[in-house]
């Protein structure tokens, strides 16, 4: 019974959660701040690495359409959900996690990036401690040469706004820490990207 539950998952939530992102992205006014630096790399035929924080991932396919990368996603079952979401915005996955497959993913992630791919992964990880940026995303900056850029996600209501009281999912400004040049003065950098939605159009 668990077997016939997990293949009408995977074959269910893929398409679902594809066109669940898509539909909430009609709902709202989007806003991309910082991404002429991501377009000017590319124009050049360079690549990065980009991070964002685990639990800010549900939207992030929309926030540069069209990229080529590959997405670090976990060997869990879950992750084969994700994987399968992913794929249908055209973005290919290096499995792996730090608990399962980490070293062999690594090398994988280390091997594309040489080759002139660019690189999503989340620095805090799956399993957390939540918005705490683990050392792996430094090292494959450093095994690379790519420069991290950070990405983070915030919205708010916007007729909320408009009465003067917000609901919002903040930004923290932390987020960018992991690339801050004063920390890791041997990375080559780029400015934090950030994007937002208002509700309603």
């Amino acid at each position: 019974m668990r077997r016939v539950t997990n293949a009408l998952k995977v074959a269910v939530v893929p398409p679902v959660g594809y066109h669940v992102i898509r539909l909430l992205s009609r709902t709202m006014t989007l806003r991309v701040e910082g991404a002429e630096h991501l377009s000017r790399r590319f124009s050049q035929g360079k690549r990065v690495i980009l991070a964002f924080w685990h639990a800010q991932q549900l939207m992030m396919p929309l926030a540069y359409p069209g990229l080529e990368a590959h997405v670090l996603i976990s060997q869990h079952r879950d992750g084969e959900l994700i994987r399968r979401i992913v794929a249908r915005f055209g973005l290919e996955a290096v499995r792996g996690s730090s608990t399962r497959g980490g070293a062999e993913a690594f090398r994988k992630l280390i091997r594309l990036g040489r080759s002139g791919y660019s690189l999503v992964l989340t620095p805090d990880g799956p399993k957390g401690p939540r918005q705490i940026a683990k050392v792996g995303v430094v090292q494959l900056a450093r095994a690379t040469g790519l420069p991290i850029v950070p990405m983070a996600f915030g919205c708010s209501k916007k007729n909320s706004l408009r009465a003067g009281i917000a609901s919002s999912c903040p930004i923290h400004s932390h987020g960018g820490a992991l690339c801050s040049g004063r920390r890791f003065p041997f990375l080559r950098t780029l400015p934090l990207t950030t994007w937002s939605a208002s509700a309603g159009s």
